[in-house]
């Protein structure tokens, strides 16, 4: 055995062996298999009783729309302990989809949507929180093991349980999926609750502007931190470009003369990509750093994405993969940054604006590309994108500031949210 694989094996071994840690992950896992399934279920069943690809579209902006609004919804894992948060939040969820046992015509369709839509705001909240308590609960020399385990264990549930839900909804119908998923919320919330933290009390006091001024305090602390807004934006941006690639995937696969079925199996493949990264990112991120693993994930993509307008089955699949390892790269990075920089009583605002941050910019992409594969030959894009994906690597790769001046500037940051 080699020593970087030793490191790795012995890194995932540390945190699995970490009692919170693997709760979390069981959480991870089971909550996961049930959403993945629903969020993929919902446009199916939307579908079936209209028609309408459009309003079978209109579930994902249902379940991605409340991220919008992301740092408000975070602000209140700032106000209440995480712990029992979390645990409400998944029985809340669980709560929340037995109506869905009433949706059989076009006329029942807005129970649907509107499950869904509280559904999304719901999983901001829990994220934030979530995050926020990871960061208080596993050994901040984990959190990269932690979050690209993370990472595996979110990848590897949209590998298996799509197939499931499928398989579940042609038998049985849509309201059996809704169940499913209710009850991985249920045992979500059993494990959450067996774990052992020391949650300091969260701040009451009143600030002034109330809970509009306490939004803005995670972001203002975010945008003038010298080490999360490169890893933020960077991030960010990396979403935007894989909006528009996303769009292109059919033209991709039209180009090869296939099906659009055939577009699963690039996702698969990349999903395979994500799964092996995760395994890898906590020793990636120690021997990198934050900035380095995030660029070098960033400039793989870049290669990948332009290699994928070469019509070669064997090419456009590899470079699925490739795709599937460089993506989750800046996301990781991210998120791990913000939580070992941020001050407790800040991180689930800036961990919620962080997200917004990072996710919505793939609907602006997807709107984007969608609108540009009409106009322009999707092999012509596809280099353009990859160009443009190179550049954004260039800030991440310069000198990374010292610790003693990002921590000057976080003081500054959090000095200025928390006047008192």
């Amino acid at each position: 055995m080699t020593t970087w694989t030793w490191t790795r094996t012995w890194a995932v071994t540390r945190v699995l062996r970490d009692r919170n840690a693997g709760l979390y992950l069981g959480g991870v896992v089971v909550s996961g298999f049930g959403s993945s399934a629903m969020w993929l279920v919902s446009g199916i069943w939307v579908k079936d009783l209209t028609g309408s690809d459009g309003l079978a579209a209109l579930c994902v902006f249902a379940l991605w729309a409340p991220t919008l609004i992301g740092p408000a919804l975070g602000t209140l894992a700032d106000r209440t302990r995480r712990r029992p948060l979390l645990v409400w939040t998944n029985l809340g969820l669980a709560a929340l989809l037995l109506p869905l046992f009433m949706v059989d015509s076009p006329g029942t369709l807005w129970i649907l949507f509107a499950v869904l839509l509280v559904y999304g705001a719901a999983g901001v909240v829990h994220d934030s929180a979530e995050s926020a308590l990871v960061a208080t609960a596993v050994d901040k020399q984990l959190l990269g093991d932690f979050n690209g385990l993370r990472m595996t264990a979110n990848e590897g549930m949209k590998l298996l349980a799509p197939l499931a839900g499928a398989g579940l909804y042609a038998a049985y119908g849509g309201a059996r999926v809704a169940l499913l998923d209710a009850v991985t919320f249920a045992l979500a919330a059993g494990l959450y609750t067996l774990l052992r933290v020391n949650e300091p009390k969260p701040l009451t006091a009143p600030s002034p502007g109330g809970w509009r001024a306490q939004t803005a305090e995670g972001a203002r602390y975010l945008w003038g931190h010298a080490t999360l807004r490169p890893l933020v934006l960077a991030g960010g941006t990396t979403m935007l470009f894989s909006g528009v690639n996303g769009a292109l995937i059919y033209a991709v696969v039209e180009g090869l003369g296939h099906s659009p079925a055939y577009v699963g199996v690039l996702y698969v493949a990349q999903g395979v990509g994500s799964v092996a990264v995760g395994l890898a990112a906590g020793p990636l991120l120690r021997r990198l750093g934050e900035r380095r693993f995030a660029g070098y994930g960033i400039a793989l993509t870049a290669v990948a994405v332009t290699a994928r307008a070469l019509p070669y089955d064997a090419v456009v699949i590899a470079s699925a993969a490739a795709v599937g390892v460089g993506l989750p790269c800046a996301l990781i990075a991210a998120l791990t940054a913000v939580q070992r920089e941020t001050p407790d009583a800040l991180l689930g605002r800036t961990t919620a604006t962080a997200n917004t941050l990072l996710f919505a910019p793939t609907a602006v992409g997807l709107a984007l590309g969608a609108g540009l594969v009409e106009l322009v030959d999707h092999r012509v894009l596809l280099a353009v994108l990859g160009l443009v994906r190179l550049v954004t690597v260039v800030p991440l790769l310069r000198t990374q500031p010292s610790r003693a001046s990002a921590s000057v500037t976080s003081d500054r940051s959090s000095s200025d949210a928390n006047p008192a």
